[in-house]
């Protein structure tokens, strides 16, 4: 029986087995032509420690492969030594799965269920500790102290139930840092560690993703736990977010009743990897990290790292609702809006609604979604418009105010122009201000949403541009701005078109007027009132 010794840990296979620190040493130590060394982590059970090589590779040294790798730690040496390696596949030394594991702790339910899984596969957790801030951080802390040569570090996040833990590293990789995929995601949850070679690098590597020897095992993911779902409505996800209490790292927010779409695995290295992620078009589902919450004040754009790839699911398409008070050019433009329509939307219309307030408040009450499309009769929709524009749910609940082209003084912003209304906020009394979409929190998207056709005849003329240049000329007495003052002295110099004076008339009344009453507030407001409206124009042109 030839010598044999071991490096590491005491397999206790034979009473002789003796310890040295190499390959080397052995050589020193050994009495016999040839010696073995072994692995405490291979099972000898069914292997010879007789077989000797062919003569003419007698002079050779011997490596016995595993089920993972060619080298599974045992060899068989000449007392010369020598240079050349005889890897044999055909004779192959199981590994056994007996490394001590470090568990991290992300605050999940299952973890007693990966507590189970581990000691059922006969693994020892040494220590379960906290994840904090980043993998980094939390491997250098738990891992300071280690002596053994290699451990595991598993997490609560993932399931481990078809992971086999005899595998190993091939012996050129045995000072790399090995990482196991999670899913799809390459900086996956789970590592293999030799700790002295990475208590050696760890202080001199500032990010984990830089550790200069990383082996990524591309061919041995672990799944992750199913992720975290919240159910919602179609309003903001901000509220929903901001009362979630988080127990896992991760969780989906969505209105959806099944999720029968792929969800990406969130890489959870360091807070900067931990994005965001909104999945549709609308934010109706999205990713959230537990780090997020702590950033969010009224949006969830508050913290800084989104992901805006894996936007691959449509929202529910808005309702449009097209609201009509006696224009010439009405049903012209309803028509025109049911032909360039899919059949996807439904569309609904309020006619002769008389006041503003109560016009969008009938529009929002036929709306069966939380948003809607509102579009006043005077525009003739752009045949183009992307009507699977949706509002942005990571922000606060809002108005939506696109552009529209104005014939007759050449301006485009967002007079006239289509809405998008949040119900709620339609139905929330408010301070009114001149302008009903502008009373509540609102945004500008500079989408063209088509042409406003107001010039058909003189009353209708003149009332659109008498009360937006009024409505201008209020904006400007309380911040006076190059973009307003551009807009009114265009309403106030255009008269283009059939009934293009009396939109000029319209905006020239609207001056005279804002200057008879000095531009109190009150005054002003009585022009969104059609009646005073009729009447004050009757009464300038009889």
């Amino acid at each position: 029986m030839f010598d044999i010794f071991y490096i590491g840990k005491k397999p206790n296979l034979f009473s002789f087995e003796r310890e040295v620190s190499s390959l080397d040493e052995a050589l020193k130590m050994s009495k016999t032509r040839c010696f073995w060394v072994i692995n405490y982590l291979c099972d000898y059970s069914n292997f010879d420690f007789l077989w000797e090589p062919v003569p003419w590779e007698a002079h050779h040294q011997h490596a016995f492969s595993s089920q993972w790798q060619k080298d599974s730690g045992t060899y068989l040496v000449p007392k010369e030594g020598a240079d050349d390696i005889n890897y044999h596949a055909d004779i192959c030394i199981p590994r056994l799965s007996s490394n001590d594991v470090y568990l991290i702790d992300h605050g999940n339910k299952e973890l007693d269920n990966v507590i189970k899984q581990l000691e059922s596969k006969g693994l020892t957790i040494k220590k379960k500790a906290r994840f904090i801030s980043s993998y980094h951080g939390t491997l250098e802390r738990i891992l300071s102290q280690e002596t053994d040569e290699f451990v595991w570090v598993c997490s609560s996040i993932c399931d481990y139930s078809d992971f086999d833990f005899s595998w190993h590293p091939d012996q050129w990789q045995l000072t790399m840092f090995h990482v196991f995929p999670s899913n799809e995601q390459r900086f996956g949850d789970t590592f293999l560690i030799n700790t002295v070679s990475f208590n050696d690098r760890i202080k001199k590597t500032e990010i984990l993703e830089w550790y200069d020897t990383i082996n990524f095992v591309s061919d041995m993911p672990v799944k992750r736990w199913p992720t975290e779902v919240v159910k919602t409505d179609t309003e903001s996800q901000v509220p929903k977010v901001l009362e979630h209490t988080f127990t896992s790292p991760i969780v989906l927010f969505t209105n959806r009743d099944t999720i029968n779409f792929d969800i990406p695995t969130i890489n959870l290295w360091r807070e900067k990897t931990r994005t965001v992620i909104p999945l549709s078009n609308g934010g109706n589902t999205l990713l959230v990290t537990r780090d997020a919450k702590n950033y969010i004040r009224t949006q969830l754009y508050d913290y800084e790292f989104i992901n805006k790839k894996h936007k691959n699911l449509q929202d529910d398409p808005l309702d449009i609702v097209f609201i009509s008070n006696g224009e010439s050019n009405a049903d012209e433009n309803w028509e025109h809006l049911l032909s360039i329509v899919d059949t996807r939307h439904k569309v609904h219309r309020v006619d002769k609604v008389n006041g503003r307030l109560k016009s969008a408040r009938a529009a929002a009450k036929l709306s069966g979604t939380s948003w809607f499309f509102c579009i006043n009769a005077k525009l003739k929709v752009n045949p183009n418009f992307d009507w699977n524009w949706q509002p942005d749910r990571m922000q606060e609940s809002k108005h939506y105010i696109f552009y529209a082209r104005n014939p007759i003084t050449e301006l485009e912003y967002g007079h006239m122009a289509m809405t998008a209304w949040n119900k709620k906020l339609v139905n929330t009394d408010t301070n009114w201000g001149l302008d009903f979409t502008m009373s509540h929190v609102h945004e500008v998207v500079t989408l063209n949403s088509g042409i406003a056709y107001y010039g058909n005849d003189p009353w209708m003329a003149w009332r659109t541009a008498f009360r937006e240049t009024l409505k201008l000329k209020y904006m400007y007495s309380l911040q006076k701005d190059i973009d307003t003052e551009y807009r009114i002295n265009a309403w106030l110099n255009s008269n283009k078109g059939e009934f293009g004076e009396w939109s000029q008339k319209g905006a020239t009344d609207a001056v005279e007027y804002f200057i008879k009453i000095a531009g109190e507030l009150e005054l002003i407001q009585l022009s969104y009132e059609w009646d005073w409206l009729d009447s004050y124009f009757n009464s300038t042109y009889d």
